[in-house]
């Protein structure tokens, strides 16, 4: 019983993530018009939720000792590379493609629980993955405009393997006498994605004076500082922090299929607040999806042992504003 309603909980985090995660598109997009580089809107984001989460960083300093290598890997994996990745590939190739790929995570974690960890996966895991990945390529329709750019793949492909890191590190350290808190891994984690994330979008060429006026969303003008506080607030410190939690009360496979649905809330929401046009096979491809999640909501969790159970912004996340403005996704 217990166990159950600790999986009910995790379905709950990893839900609210998804919706967290892929509100940050919707957000975005309005920025970008009004004139900012999307990098800039990436540094922003990351930037102001390490601040946000710096009093928690003091609080738990003493994992920098304890858990070094765990809290670079996920600021350069889960914070900085899968959106660094990402715009890379948008430079070259497609944002459905590069949607599609990104989102094979769940698949790659698979193939990572399975070979690396040698540990059994779920039939409904699997299943689900099948399921999310179908329904994906219908809801970013990856075929308008297919185009396939050796180099593009490969940064596409590299944001997938971030997304993994994501699901993985998520789970590490959450059991024994050494576990690191989550919090303090979040706040870690974005510091040192906001550092590189400095040199890669470098800030100090940015035009400030947006972020005193407004944006227009769906006909409507809102001030950016407020829609730059939903994106630091919501879309990355609230939705890192419930998946984060979420992958260690289910499992890195289980979660990185219902993060498949942060595509289709991205494109629902765009739908209702921007007036973007949802076609018929993009709704298709979202049921599909909601199918996947219903098989992984609905099956019961591998039992633990030692070859049982389970151990990635990017984000459709801020990365479906770019992508929309791009082929006209919306992290995370």
């Amino acid at each position: 019983m217990q166990a159950s309603q600790g999986r009910s909980a995790g379905l709950g985090l990893a839900l609210a993530s998804a919706f967290a995660f892929g509100g940050s598109g919707v957000a975005a997009k309005p920025l970008i018009e009004a004139g900012l580089d999307p990098l800039h809107v990436v540094w922003l984001r990351v930037t102001g939720a390490a601040l946000v989460m710096l009093p928690v960083a003091w609080r738990h300093r003493a994992l920098l000792l304890r858990r070094p290598a765990l809290l670079a890997g996920f600021g350069l994996l889960a914070v900085a590379g899968v959106q660094a990745f990402y715009f890379a590939s948008l430079s070259r190739i497609p944002v459905g493609v590069a949607l599609l790929i990104e989102y094979l995570a769940p698949a790659l974690v698979l193939g990572w629980v399975r070979f690396v960890q040698r540990r059994p996966v779920t039939r409904a895991a699997a299943v689900g993955v099948v399921l999310a990945v179908a329904g994906l390529a219908c809801v970013v329709e990856v075929w308008a405009g297919l185009s396939f750019d050796a180099l593009g793949l490969l940064f596409a492909l590299g944001a997938a393997c971030c997304q993994v890191g994501y699901f993985v590190l998520s789970d590490q350290g959450s059991t024994g006498d050494d576990a690191a808190d989550p919090l303090g891994v979040i706040a870690y984690g974005l510091l040192i994605g906001a550092a590189v994330l400095t040199v890669v979008a470098r800030p100090w060429g940015m035009d400030w004076s947006l972020l005193a006026g407004s944006a227009e969303m769906g006909g409507a003008d809102v001030p950016a500082a407020l829609l730059l506080g939903w994106i630091v607030l919501i879309a990355t410190v609230l939705a890192y922090v419930t998946g984060v939690v979420s992958v260690r009360r289910l499992s890195p496979q289980v979660a990185g299929v219902v993060a498949c649905l942060e595509a289709v809330i991205a494109t629902v929401l765009a739908w209702v607040l921007l007036r973007e046009h949802l076609s018929a096979p993009q709704i298709i491809g979202g049921a599909v999806v909601l199918v996947a999640f219903i098989a992984q909501s609905s099956a019961p969790k591998a039992p633990s042992g030692p070859v049982a159970g389970g151990p990635a912004r990017a984000g459709a996340d801020l990365h479906q504003a770019d992508g929309e403005l791009s082929a006209g996704r919306s992290a995370s």
